[in-house]
């Protein structure tokens, strides 16, 4: 139940921000705050079945896939519904690709992008720091990327109040750094599935609401190597007859903890996949910014 730590030092840190003058509420970052809080409150139900019940396994997986994806596609309703968020399919900005997908075309696919991102990030947290580190440098991207857009409104017009969003994503990098103090090997706190469902949504929130859907998974690039290990390795065990594993353990940190890696080894290996991902990923931001801004 450490997560609880990573959220509500963001509140605090999101909350005491705005006292400065200039700093104003947006509806849409509110909204995107209560789907984290959503989120992280499934998580919260789960863990607290784990410790107070002392049922190791929590809410039965499938039951909590299904409860996630009800979530997810209930807070892209909302989103779409009380905001003017852009409808289109993104990269870096709005016109990029630019596709139209309609209210209910996008409420799928932001759905969908919530669910998977969730899970990934949940998938992720099974060492210590591991997660936790890895999201603080997405949220510092995202952090970048709203900031970046409040500044040159001319080409990413379409974002509502990006300076709020660069506040709520600078609140979690924050709080994330901070409970990595406390999480790194050997941790003395855990994550649980408050942080690591709160965490997984608000990344995935803040792509959809800064217009870089398509850029997220470069951003979670950890994220995706992780749930995609665990996808392949049910596929080729499915497709063997339950005879064949193709990693030895997966969430794929756990195959090299298992070809005898050492844990913090695994852990900062990790760490500087999942920044060069980020950075692969500004890189890409930052030159659609460059040809735009030479037009």
């Amino acid at each position: 139940m450490g997560g609880i730590a990573i959220v509500g030092a963001a509140a605090a840190g999101y909350l005491v921000s705005h006292i400065r003058r200039g700093v104003v509420f947006s509806d849409q970052t509110l909204i995107v705050f209560a789907g984290v809080l959503t989120m992280a409150g499934l998580g919260f139900v789960d863990d607290y079945i784990k410790v107070r019940v002392r049922q190791n396994r929590g809410v039965y997986w499938k039951h909590k896939g299904y409860v996630t994806l009800v979530l997810s596609f209930a807070i892209a309703a909302v989103l779409v519904a009380a905001t003017d968020i852009d409808t289109r399919l993104s990269l870096t900005r709005g016109d990029l690709p630019g596709w139209q997908l309609g209210t209910v075309g996008w409420v799928i696919w932001a759905g969908l992008i919530i669910f998977a991102t969730t899970n990934a990030v949940n998938v992720t947290d099974g060492l210590d720091g591991l997660a936790a580190g890895s999201a603080l440098f997405g949220f510092f991207a995202f952090a970048a990327i709203a900031f970046w857009g409040f500044r040159n409104p001319e080409i990413y017009g379409s974002l509502v109040n990006p300076y709020d969003l660069a506040v709520f994503a600078a609140a979690f990098a924050g709080a994330c750094a901070g409970f990595l103090w406390w999480n790194a090997a050997p941790a003395r706190i855990f994550m649980g599935d408050v942080g690591a469902l709160g965490l997984g949504a608000a990344l995935a929130l803040l792509a959809l609401t800064t217009n870089t859907q398509l850029l997220l998974p470069l951003i979670c690039g950890l994220n995706v190597i992780e749930i995609g290990s665990v996808a392949i390795q049910m596929g080729v065990f499915r497709a063997s007859g339950r005879k064949r594993r193709l990693f030895r353990l997966s969430p794929i940190h756990h195959h090299f903890e298992v070809a005898g890696w050492p844990e913090t080894t695994v852990i900062i290996r990790f760490w500087i996949m999942a920044g060069l991902s980020v950075a692969a990923a500004l890189a890409v931001y930052v030159a659609d910014f460059t040809d735009q801004a030479a037009l």
